[in-house]
């Protein structure tokens, strides 16, 4: 209810803006082409300037709570992406430590789940590829995937797991989806 008193508030205004303006501007134009128009009372003159100002006022205001909420919504969204990335860092830490990873395998598998070729690993680490797949092959045993696709879904599901992510925000929380309907085949 609110948000729509603040839209039909926001239209208002941008009415008595616009027609302000238009007002402001034929008047010019009119006057500039030499075209004779009705005279119109100081009083109407006056009324329409005063509304000018003040929608230009308020819309200003608007505008700068706007830029106050996007700017608490950007900082909010900014430590959320912190805590999620400080979340997914231990929860590298601590899954490499379960699987019993050298110093040299966490590093290939920090390189792997970063997306990077077992050529540009193997640069990275001055070491020779046949090294590195050795390392990654080793990597997938202990935990127990088969390639790099699922090393990285392991994480991926882990986050998703509520213990994880930080404390919800009740503000983002969406209504789950209804399962879809099986549809008979014909």
């Amino acid at each position: 209810m609110v948000q729509l008193m603040q839209r039909a508030g926001l239209v208002a205004i941008f009415l008595v803006q616009l027609l302000c303006a238009l007002f402001f501007i034929s008047d010019i134009v009119l006057s500039m082409l030499g075209l004779v128009v009705l005279p119109m009372s100081w009083g109407l003159h006056e009324f329409l300037e005063i509304s000018a100002v003040f929608s230009l006022l308020i819309g200003l205001w608007m505008a700068m709570l706007a830029l106050l909420r996007l700017q608490r919504d950007h900082r909010a969204a900014h430590e959320r992406l912190r805590r999620a990335s400080g979340a997914f860092m231990t929860l590298l830490a601590e899954r490499f430590a379960e699987w019993g990873l050298t110093p040299a395998e966490r590093d290939v598998a920090l390189f792997a789940i970063k997306g990077l070729s077992t050529a540009e690993i193997a640069t990275m680490r001055t070491t020779s590829e046949g090294t590195v797949k050795a390392q990654t092959n080793a990597i997938y045993r202990k935990a127990g995937v088969n390639g790099r696709g699922q090393l990285l879904s392991l994480f991926i599901e882990d986050l998703m797991a509520d213990a994880h992510l930080p404390a919800k925000d009740p503000a983002l929380i969406e209504e789950p989806m209804p399962e879809p309907e099986a549809v008979p085949r014909t």
